[in-house]
């Protein structure tokens, strides 16, 4: 609604609609195309041609939706204005909202007042109102999102944390020598005993538990950050064992894998420097390198 010129990109992800979740209305098609569709009938009444695309990126929610195009004419905008605001008040009357008249959706009024209030002629005193408060409840994002990933945690707390988590795994148990399974001596590195979250959390100190619940994920979210080290799988964490890492099922010419490995030592090796019996993998093997002078 900004201008006559205006085009869009979106990339739909969760599930909203104008004013809160967005509810389902057919079952015979997936949540994900049902909101596709939904979104690009929003397209389509805001008097635009709807292109869709599939982008290349590594997600399950790549689908995109191109507004490029308008379905009329520049004299027709006033009109077009009316179907959206109506459209956004239907919306609005399903999900059972009612809203102030500040704030430009108000049931009585629908188009009339909406349509005025919604646009660029607001009056003065209630420009800041109407920029500010979409409707009661309304609570936009901050303009600066915080970083709570546990990725912007110090360094060293990480590796502090990583390096009791790995002990208490170590020690959990008396080593178990493994030597009649396959490869004999190799198989007598120590693996660790898997925990619960809960198990692990309850060993941890209770500033280094503060520190975490800040974070989005909390100590599952920096120990699976840590995917060289350990593996959460069930809510349960385990030591990583390489040795048991599928390979890649493509098969690459020679001189693009002996690139790739060239290329992939960028970090060391943690069970190389912290395990009480170093790595489990032998250097060439190993993605990760073993001291410093392999590091690229």
């Amino acid at each position: 609604r900004s201008s006559y010129s205006c085009s869009y990109f979106v990339l739909p992800c969760c599930f909203f609609d104008f004013h809160g979740k967005y509810s389902r209305r057919q079952s015979k098609k997936t949540q994900y195309r049902e909101y596709l569709d939904f979104v690009a009938q929003v397209g389509f009444v805001c008097g635009f041609h709807v292109e869709e695309d599939c982008l290349r990126i590594p997600s399950t929610k790549r689908v995109s939706l191109i507004g490029k195009n308008r379905t009329y004419p520049p004299t027709e905008s006033a009109l077009i204005d009316k179907q959206i605001t109506q459209f956004i008040n239907n919306r609005q009357t399903c999900a059972g909202i009612t809203c102030d008249r500040r704030v430009g959706f108000n049931h009585k009024d629908h188009c009339d007042g909406a349509c005025e209030e919604a646009g660029s002629e607001l009056p003065e005193d209630e420009t800041e109102t109407a920029g500010t408060t979409w409707m009661p409840g309304f609570q936009p994002r901050e303009k600066v999102e915080q970083i709570r990933n546990c990725a912007s945690l110090p360094r060293e707390f990480i590796d502090e944390v990583v390096l009791n988590v790995a002990n208490l795994l170590l020690n959990a148990i008396p080593q178990k020598s493994c030597s009649n399974m396959q490869g004999g001596n190799m198989n007598s590195w120590n693996q660790g005993e898997s925990l619960s979250l809960k198990e692990v959390a309850e060993h941890l100190n209770k500033e280094t538990l503060k520190r975490l619940k800040s974070e989005y994920g909390g100590l599952q979210t920096l120990l699976k950050n840590n995917h060289q080290v350990f593996e959460v799988l069930n809510g349960r964490v385990h030591i990583r064992d390489w040795r048991k890492e599928k390979p890649s099922s493509k098969t690459k010419p020679e001189v693009k894998r002996r690139l790739s490995a060239e290329a992939f030592k960028t970090r060391l090796c943690w069970f190389f420097i912290h395990h009480p019996d170093g790595c489990s993998l032998p250097s060439e093997s190993c993605p990760y390198a073993h001291g410093t002078e392999e590091l690229r």
